[in-house]
């Protein structure tokens, strides 16, 4: 497995939810993160039907575009009485013609489950491949999940996404109300994070 050498590592993200994230993660291991809006990168085109293909679009792009390591992460919530919906489509889920509403994309999850006559808990799980592409092509691919459930109504002022609406295994609130800090040890991009140091970075 390829280590980074440097302590720059570009973030290939407009999402300021992830970016700070990531940052929290990387900073206490002495890199510089740089965000893909330093860099004014455009966003491409999220072709795959996976988290690891689509985050191998952005890593590569960013890094050919730029000439340094990039780093990204494609991530949703899989909902188990949905078949694993929304997945992949986590974040079309809140498209509009005025961005993203996630207050719309839970309300939608929620009636879809209220359809399927399944009775909670529901199941479901977050998340996250977090992928490191090199300017040369080469890359590594670190998958992380955080388990738990789908509770209504929403709670919660912390996060951002579906947070509001996910009960991780082992606590009684949302991430939503789960300071981000705390979050930020047990979420699905932690666990991936954490391969991906023992991975790259140690």
């Amino acid at each position: 497995m390829r280590k980074l050498s440097g302590d720059t590592l570009l973030i290939a993200t407009h999402n300021a939810g992830k970016l700070a994230e990531i940052t929290d993660l990387l900073l206490p291991l002495g890199i510089n993160v740089i965000g893909a809006a330093a860099h004014n990168l455009p966003e491409p085109d999220e072709t795959e039907t996976t988290f690891a293909g689509n985050a191998r679009i952005k890593a590569h792009a960013a890094a050919q575009a730029t000439g340094l390591p990039a780093m990204s992460d494609d991530s949703g919530i899989a909902i188990d009485a949905l078949d694993g919906a929304p997945g992949v489509y986590t974040a079309d889920w809140a498209e509009t013609s005025n961005g993203r509403d996630f207050v719309m994309a839970m309300t939608k999850a929620h009636d879809r489950l209220v359809a399927s006559g399944l009775d909670a808990p529901w199941t479901a799980r977050f998340c996250c491949t977090l992928v490191i592409a090199w300017p040369d092509g080469h890359d590594e691919v670190f998958p992380g999940t955080v388990d738990g459930q789908i509770t209504w109504p929403m709670r919660g002022e912390f996060g951002h996404g579906y947070d509001p609406i996910f009960q991780p295994d082992g606590h009684d609130i949302t991430f939503a109300q789960i300071d981000p800090a705390a979050k930020n040890r047990i979420s699905h991009r932690a666990d991936a994070f954490a391969k991906l140091v023992k991975g790259c970075l140690d």
